[in-house]
């Protein structure tokens, strides 16, 4: 791989990650706030390309004229110490770069769903404050808010509310439903599941991975997880809706 391969391939990967940063294919990587460093460095990279096809054509063009007496004195030099000259080139295997590119271009990973639930524990921690909660009915809360209000305010801002949630469904290896949803630290890489269990009218038959707006109440029940041993609340199921796949699957707004 010459230096104009190095730099075709640091255009493309720039050009994907411009690409990936100006639509929603960024989101089934890094959580939203990080758009901007993405098409930072998409440009940072295509400027880099850009530079070096253009230090690589002035290093060519100042080849083709080379001095002529201190050319005839490195040759003459080089005859007399019997040194040959060798090319150089990078190692083939940097070509390898490319297969991230490729999969970047040609494919989009799923958001990570129940599978990934079941087999890590629930990430719930306790909230710094509990801020005043709209008088709007049915209150609509993101499964995390729910969550640290029912386990670690014991349910006080909750009580007498109609509630609405929105996640996927998981199942637990004893068939206990869960509605989750992934919390992002920075990137896909580090999502970890928070998970409210489901009492009261479930629908008789829940598919893992189906998006889910439930509607329902509080109740004190509480159970801990299997895998970390973390506290996971329960939500008194009044009535559930099918909807589909959030615009982030990892940011709970309300834009579905």
């Amino acid at each position: 791989m010459n230096r104009l391969a190095q730099a075709a391939v640091l255009f493309l990967l720039g050009a994907a990650l411009l690409h990936a940063g100006a639509t929603d294919l960024y989101l089934r990587y890094v959580k939203a706030g990080l758009q901007p460093l993405l098409l930072a460095s998409g440009a940072v990279l295509i400027a880099a390309a850009v530079a070096t096809v253009w230090y690589e054509r002035r290093e060519a063009k100042e080849a083709r004229q080379p001095d002529a007496t201190a050319a005839r004195q490195r040759e003459a030099e080089a005859v007399r110490q019997g040194e040959h000259a060798h090319v150089h080139r990078e190692p083939r295997v940097s070509w390898l770069l490319i297969l991230p590119l490729l999969a970047l271009i040609l494919v989009a990973p799923p958001a990570l769903g129940s599978y990934s639930a079941t087999r890590t524990g629930t990430a719930l921690q306790q909230p710094l404050a509990y801020p005043p909660l709209p008088t709007t009915d049915p209150l609509r809360l993101s499964v995390v808010d729910y969550a640290g209000r029912a386990v670690y305010d014991h349910g006080r801002t909750l009580t007498d509310r109609r509630i609405q949630l929105i996640g996927f469904v998981a199942l637990d290896h004893d068939g206990t439903p869960y509605l989750v949803r992934m919390a992002l630290n920075c990137c896909a890489a580090d999502a970890q599941p928070v998970k409210i269990g489901l009492t009261g009218h479930i629908p008789p038959v829940l598919q893992p991975d189906t998006w889910l707006q439930i509607t329902g109440t509080f109740t004190s029940r509480q159970v801990k997880d299997p895998v970390n041993n973390g506290p996971i609340p329960f939500i008194e199921v009044t009535a559930a809706k099918p909807v589909p796949v959030p615009h982030d699957p990892y940011d709970e707004s309300w834009n579905t």
